[in-house]
């Protein structure tokens, strides 16, 4: 409005983080010149008329190119890489394939050793390194116990706590978001569209005051007030402060009555604010190693000292503290022991949900734990933690994912979308987060929005000629998978163009009774199997062990194999007999605890 009026007058802005009277009464007292926000407008600007000019010209351009005039294929700055991530996940999943491998471990004072050795990927060569060790005695090389303190966690940033949300109780991007701004607007708590975890130096004279104003939360604030607010590098530093500080309460107690959803969210951010000023876990953690001949193992034990910000939680079910305390070994010390060796299965990446999903676009698709490090990677993250939740209900709205239970999948015309578009430029999470990053310098006036806008308007000129260059193709909405079928994003083992359904009485081809005639049913050989189970069948074309089949009046263990032919075969499980490495007699039997030798009691040990 202002620039469209020409506006020559001086301006002066009132920028406060809170709406309660006291805060609105500093910000009058303290108005900002406008002079000083304007790198933030022109990074503003520029962020929405780069979006119009490539969201616009892209969408027409493959509307137009692939839609078959009969659909709008929708592409975003941030959309498009954001949808990308998802279905990058989802085919590593599907490409997937599942590998045995086996570990050893043993049982000594009835404390569980791990060998150093990992992962075995060869049987033989586990059941060799077993038969090494079943007659050696074990032995305590090393027992090191070290204090170490546990920091309590960072205050929340918007995404931080839709993460927190998300995992604990399931609640969506949006409705985390909906209702920290209904919190915002009550007075119970700060800013929320903000994206750090810290607070200006300005801030801790107010702590106490906030404190005190936190009636409902008095047992737990009582222990902070006799004494000085502790003071740390953690919670205050002005460099990592920008426009607006962390989320954290008002001070006002929420004497009025919150629904669900309010009250969880606002115990969230007043127990993660009480917590930053308790001292730190004084925490106990113990390693111990042994050896077995010359295999080595080892196991770890934690113990609480001093429980600090965590007693903050204690009433907390999924705060509840596991501790290992371990006896004490002495190094030198010999014994009996009790090894076994454990089959396991390598496990595919998990499905994005969309606490996982906002991390990535967080730190521009690279999974990152840390804290520290994720702070350096927020400037290249994809999007703003205020839009980020908005992109993900436009992929659902549009119906380029679905939901199942708290998975994000690709639907088939996500993924065919994701496909077709080539240029890296649209759909790569760690270029778009390099857009970010000069957004962000334009917000520091290290930038020129002029700059940036003509490499927005190349690019669209670059991505037009590189799609008009190629054949045409089509993007279909097949009108089948929009019906109340269950869409598994799994495509047809025999025509290979339809995805499977899962129907009423089994599942099958989307271009069922069409093109192709493949289905598999729930009913085979006398049992009703799940749809889960068919589904991992087509996929990895052999079901797990299942029990119930029937066959000449006898109940037995099978699994069915899906053969290359596409017909379904049943195969009956028979016991592997394993020989017993140390007498060469008897045969290796599971125990409750273990494996060993069936001529246990005639001396094999």
């Amino acid at each position: 409005v202002l620039e469209q009026a020409k506006n020559t007058k001086p301006i002066e802005r009132l920028w406060i983080s809170s709406l309660t009277k006291e805060a609105i009464k500093e910000g009058f007292s303290n108005l900002k010149n406008g002079m000083d926000y304007d790198p933030l407008f022109e990074a503003g600007k520029s962020r929405a008329i780069g979006d119009w000019v490539l969201g616009f010209n892209a969408t027409r351009l493959y509307t137009l190119r692939y839609g078959n005039g009969k659909q709008v294929l929708s592409i975003g700055r941030v959309q498009t890489p954001t949808l990308a991530m998802i279905v990058s996940r989802q085919k590593e999943i599907e490409s997937f394939k599942s590998k045995k491998y086996w570990t050893i471990e043993t049982q000594y004072k009835n404390i569980l050793f791990q060998s150093e050795i990992g992962k075995i990927s060869d049987k033989e060569k586990a059941i060799d390194y077993l038969g090494k060790i079943y007659s050696a005695d074990f032995q305590i090389i090393a027992n090191e116990t070290k204090e170490a303190k546990e920091n309590a966690a960072r205050l929340f940033d918007l995404t931080s706590l839709q993460v927190t949300c998300n995992n604990r109780f399931g609640m969506t991007a949006e409705d985390t978001l909906k209702t920290i701004q209904s919190l915002y607007e009550k007075k119970l708590c700060s800013y929320p569209r903000v994206d750090t975890t810290f607070l200006p130096n300005d801030v801790y004279p107010k702590i106490k005051e906030i404190l005190k104003g936190l009636a409902v939360y008095e047992t737990l604030i009582q222990p902070l007030l006799g004494k000085p607010i502790r003071k740390s590098k953690k919670i205050f530093n002005d460099k990592k402060v920008t426009d607006h500080h962390a989320i954290i309460p008002t001070g006002q107690n929420p004497s009025f009555s919150l629904n669900y959803q309010q009250k969880i969210v606002f115990d969230l951010i007043a127990k993660r604010f009480i917590a930053a000023f308790y001292p730190d876990c004084l925490v106990s953690n113990t390693t111990v190693k042994g050896k077995v001949r010359d295999i080595l193992f080892r196991t770890s034990g934690k113990q609480i000292l001093d429980l600090g910000w965590r007693k903050v939680f204690e009433k907390d079910k999924n705060k509840e503290i596991t501790e290992t305390v371990l006896p004490n070994f002495i190094p030198g010390e010999k014994g009996e022991h009790r090894p076994s060796m454990v089959e396991k299965d390598t496990k595919a990446p998990a499905w994005h949900t969309e606490g996982s999903l906002l991390r990535s676009m967080e730190t521009a698709g690279k999974h990152v734990e840390d804290e520290e490090m994720r702070d350096l990677m927020k400037e290249n993250g994809i999007g703003r933690p205020s839009t980020r939740a908005a992109v993900i209900e436009t992929l659902l709205r549009r119906k380029y994912i679905t939901k199942q239970k708290r998975k994000l999948v690709a639907t088939p015309i996500g993924l065919q979308l994701i496909d077709t578009i080539e240029n890296d430029l649209l759909k790569s999470p760690k270029l778009t987060g390099q857009w970010e990053k000069k957004l962000r310098d334009i917000e520091l006036g290290t930038y020129k929005s002029s700059v940036f806008l003509k490499e927005m308007e190349a690019l669209v000129a670059q991505v037009v000629q590189n799609v008009k260059k190629r054949p045409v193709a089509t993007i279909s909405w097949n009108r089948e998978l929009n019906s109340n079928k269950k869409i598994n994003n799994l495509l047809c083992p025999k025509c290979k163009i339809g995805y499977i359904l899962t129907g009423k009485k089994g599942c099958g081809c989307s271009n069922f009774n069409k093109t192709c005639d493949f289905v598999v049913y729930f009913n085979q050989f006398e049992k009703t199997l799940e749809s889960k189970q068919i589904i991992k069948l087509i996929h990895s074309k052999k079901t797990s062990w299942i029990k119930g089949f029937k066959q000449t009046n006898m109940q037995l263990e099978c699994r069915l194999i899906l053969s290359k032919a596409l017909e379904i075969e049943l195969e009956i499980k028979t016991e592997e007999i394993l020989q017993c490495p140390q007498c060469k007699n008897g045969k290796i039997i599971c125990g409750k605890k273990s494996f060993g030798c069936n001529r246990y009691m005639e001396g094999c040990k």
